[in-house]
């Protein structure tokens, strides 16, 4: 498995690297996928780089947590590519949520990295349905990693 973690902004200094690296494994094994057989690239900024690429990609000028593109367009259970895509997160935004939640920002981050690589994996929460069944994966994974439910 190999995640390429590119820090923009030096505040991610360690914690994003060690929530890809259990996050994003994690989740490949819980969709029944070798995690030695995929990559993915994660891009760690701020809210004013993330404000960019969400206006850019999605139309909205507005900061948000984390931001992913699947490489391929996938349904649930398909198998990705090797390369599965590439994601953003803004430190401002997911320390703020952290706080808020009373969450650690390690714990958060790594629910907002499963959430990612779900969506790299097709998974999508635009439907009911799809939102249950994206929350149950993230809520397994999550469990597995020994981190409380975040919707419960």
């Amino acid at each position: 498995m190999s995640v390429d973690v590119v820090l923009e902004d030096g505040r991610w200094a360690g914690v994003l690297e060690a929530a890809s690296a259990r996050a994003v494994p994690a989740t490949l094994r819980d969709a029944g996928l070798d995690p030695e057989a995929h990559e993915a690239a994660v891009l760690g900024c701020g809210d004013e780089r993330i404000a960019g690429l969400n206006a850019a990609f999605r139309g909205k000028p507005t900061p948000t947590d984390v931001l992913s593109w699947p490489a391929s367009d996938l349904a649930p259970g398909d198998v990705p590519e090797a390369e599965m895509g590439d994601v953003a997160i803004s430190y401002d935004t997911c320390a703020r949520q952290a706080a808020e939640r009373g969450l650690t920002l390690a714990d958060h981050v790594t629910h907002l990295m499963v959430h990612a690589t779900l969506h790299l994996l097709g998974h999508d929460h635009m439907e009911e349905a799809e939102r249950a069944g994206m929350e149950a994966a993230e809520i397994r994974v999550l469990a597995g990693l020994g981190i409380p439910d975040p919707y419960g």
